[in-house]
């Protein structure tokens, strides 16, 4: 099953307190629930105006609907081809 990266713009998402993140993670865990297991996600990293989130999904669309349900942008979307760390150079 693919993995995608997902770029999310939202303006001062590093300032949410763990209250509102909780509150996201709830909304998407209940649409992902309802979409079926062909959609997992499985994290995030959020920066000042940005939150980054792997998933794997069966494709784009997937995500996409995903996104609109949730009323959550998805200004980029790319598959992941591969992944390398600093083991990769060993």
């Amino acid at each position: 099953m693919p993995k995608y990266i997902i770029e999310r713009q939202i303006p001062g998402a590093g300032q949410l307190s763990s209250e509102e993140l909780r509150q996201i993670s709830q909304k998407s865990c209940c649409i992902l629930n309802d979409m079926g297991p062909q959609i997992q996600w499985l994290e995030s990293f959020v920066t000042d105006d940005k939150v980054y989130c792997i998933y794997i999904a069966p494709n784009e669309q997937s995500i996409l609907e995903h996104a609109q349900r949730g009323e959550f942008p998805a200004n980029s979307i790319a598959q992941i081809k591969t992944i390398i760390d600093p083991t990769t150079g060993e």
